[in-house]
């Protein structure tokens, strides 16, 4: 069953890059407290995720901070180590927090999670973007088609109005 607003974020381990390689950490410490932006993408340097939902974030970070998001994530269903290239290749300092879901345990416990294993990608996420207040789902909009129109930083800000 696909997570819903009013439902409270699951507390998984998860990971993050780390200045000296992967680090672990709970999603329920990541995403618990204030209001947290979560947008999720099919997989890092991805042509939609590279080109423009992640840019998108980056780019309105400080407009999100503006309408009192404390913090923004993005998960995927790829290793810490490659999240962090993915990071550094589009010189992210602290605009945007990268979140590992390598074995798509938080992806599955959120019931986002898609198998794209006939396209050679195995399990990933769907792209969505949650606005997440103290740890309970605001606001949810999942991609019903393979576009960057409902998830997208612009979007996100509609619905923080």
């Amino acid at each position: 069953m696909t997570i819903a607003v009013g439902d409270r974020i699951p507390d998984v381990k998860v990971q993050v890059p780390g200045s000296s390689g992967p680090e672990a950490a709970q999603t329920g410490d990541l995403l618990g407290t204030g209001t947290v932006v979560l947008f999720g993408v099919p997989g890092a340097f991805t042509p939609t995720c590279s080109d423009h939902h992640l840019p998108g974030f980056v780019i309105r970070s400080d407009d999100l901070r503006s309408k009192g998001v404390d913090k923004v994530f993005c998960v995927s269903v790829n290793d810490a180590f490659v999240m962090g290239a993915w990071a550094r290749a589009n010189e992210i300092s602290d605009e945007v927090g990268m979140i590992a879901d390598g074995s798509a345990v938080f992806t599955k416990e959120l019931g986002l999670d898609v198998d794209l294993t006939g396209g050679g990608l195995g399990v990933r996420s769907k792209r969505y973007a949650a606005i997440i207040k103290d740890g309970v789902v605001s606001h949810l909009a999942v991609e019903e088609t393979l576009g960057l129109d409902v998830s997208s930083a612009d979007a996100v800000l509609a619905a923080l109005d």
